[in-house]
């Protein structure tokens, strides 16, 4: 991964929060006589930026039959939809698995498994990234077919995922007993080093003339994973194609490149072996939004394609839009952001990672919103090159207890309430500023709005919805989630 260790600029934005610990929460004061009568209620749940509340649901607020409102309010338009929500999470790199395995009790791996994973009794993340063989969190650096100086085995008849069933699959495994309709995508760090121009996992090209080779490997990733009871919904092609290193695994492959790759071997193989996985482009920052634009302008790539995926170490998350502008038919997919000791100040990467991560994505057109690495130990590990001060979204301390970072709670806002099948709908401000903003509607009916409030003072703000409206005090520097019939 290109670290730049900022979460873009997130230190710039400390001084724009207020995270008073004296600050408590403010009930919005009764409605007044002409907002009729209550016709239903919404559930309310906050993360405040001064950790006076985590993750803690309030009382309920009334809804009343009336639709007016003189102050700031959110008016939200459920006949308006936008894209469909595929599901909110992190990465369970192989560093991840490890910790969670053997980190871990029986009885406490359970605890987590089910705190992380279960929808109603936890915070319900509905999607999993996985690395392709080792990435900078795995124990060593692998592929699937590594091979002595000099052999090749272009058929796969030596591939394995074996280094996988030590602690990925049966952690994946356990997950799925908690949740089995949670969506996996998998990217590769590092195609194995006999088919690269450097004969290096760190660094170097994929050589064309292993292009089928690589593919089959893929295909053979797939079926491997399918073959354990676990299907691959999607694969991104090369993780962050335009950073090369020889500190960890990584592959240079470049916008043409990946073209020739997915028309002429990836596409027609998966097509042969009758995979339905999805194939998604780039995988890299919001800095390069002509990469994928570039790929898909080639009408017989873009039909083994589903989309593109974006990090966020570099850029701006508006260039997501321009990639939906430039091919609307195409998914645009988030799937990788660290917080790490660079910025360490809870209030600031909360208001960064719910502003640009979980509503600004979704704002431009993502389907998913994924962090890195799921579970990491106190000393930010285990490593194997690359970042050496990232934090988990948990961590798993040497006495088997378990921390719940900033990024957990900006994840529960979305994962616990936002679930798969949901549509992105119309949200619109008036009358205030400073308040982001994100609505949706889910399969069952249920509605969901999600809230920023950017401001140091609490907002008093009425939501809209029709004929009907509520109102609800957002802290300073803090989330909301409300939930509704």
């Amino acid at each position: 991964m290109n670290r730049i260790k900022s979460y873009i600029a997130v230190a710039a934005l400390a001084s724009m929060v207020a995270c008073s610990s004296e600050k408590s929460w403010e009930v919005a004061p009764p409605p007044s006589e002409d907002k009729g009568e209550v016709v239903g209620n919404a559930s309310v749940w906050v993360t405040s930026g001064s950790k006076g509340r985590l993750f803690q649901k309030l009382d309920d607020v009334d809804i009343y039959s009336a639709s007016t409102s003189s102050g700031t309010s959110i008016t939200v338009d459920f006949s308006e939809k936008y894209q469909s929500i595929d599901g909110y999470g992190a990465a369970l790199t192989g560093s991840s698995a490890y910790m969670i395995k053997n980190g871990l009790s029986t009885a406490k791996r359970a605890e987590l498994l089910t705190q992380l994973f279960d929808p109603n009794s936890g915070i319900g993340i509905s999607y999993l990234r996985l690395t392709i063989g080792a990435s900078d969190f795995s124990l060593s650096d692998f592929t699937y077919n590594d091979l002595s100086a000099g052999q090749t085995d272009p058929e796969m008849s030596q591939f394995s995922i074996a280094k996988d069933k030590e602690e990925v699959v049966p952690v994946l495994k356990e997950i799925l007993e908690v949740n089995p309709d949670i969506k996996i995508m998998a990217s590769p760090w590092s195609a194995p080093a006999w088919m690269k121009s450097n004969n290096s996992l760190g660094g170097g090209s994929l050589e064309s003339e292993w292009y089928g080779a690589y593919a089959l490997y893929l295909a053979k990733y797939i079926e491997a994973y399918a073959s354990e009871g676990i299907h691959i919904d999607a694969i991104t092609v090369q993780n962050e194609p335009l950073h090369e290193t020889s500190g960890y695994p990584t592959m240079k492959m470049e916008a043409e490149e990946q073209l020739v790759f997915i028309r002429d071997y990836l596409g027609p193989l998966f097509e042969e072996h009758s995979l339905t996985t999805k194939v998604i482009l780039y995988d890299h920052n919001f800095d390069r939004a002509d990469y994928p634009i570039t790929i898909l302008e080639d009408a017989d790539v873009r039909k083994y394609v589903a989309g593109s995926a974006f990090h966020a170490y570099a850029g701006s998350v508006g260039s997501m839009s321009q990639v939906h502008f430039a091919q609307p038919d195409m998914g645009l997919y988030f799937t990788e952001v660290s917080g790490g000791e660079w910025a360490t100040d809870f209030g600031s990467n909360l208001q960064w990672m719910m502003t640009n991560i979980f509503i600004g994505t979704g704002k431009n057109w993502s389907k998913n919103a994924l962090l890195w690495n799921l579970a990491l130990n106190e000393n930010h590990g285990p490593t194997n090159g690359g970042c050496q001060d990232c934090r988990g979204v948990v961590t798993i301390k040497s006495d088997q207890s378990v921390a719940y970072n900033e990024e957990y709670y900006a994840l529960a806002h979305m994962s616990k309430f936002v679930r798969p099948g949901a549509e992105r709908v119309k949200s619109t401000l008036q009358g205030g500023q400073g308040i982001e903003h994100i609505a949706f509607i889910n399969e069952d009916g249920s509605k969901v709005l999600v809230l920023f409030n950017s401001n140091a003072t609490t907002v008093n703000a009425d939501v809209l919805v029709g004929e009907n409206q509520f109102s609800v005090a957002l802290e300073g520097a803090s989330a909301v989630t409300l939930l509704w019939e």
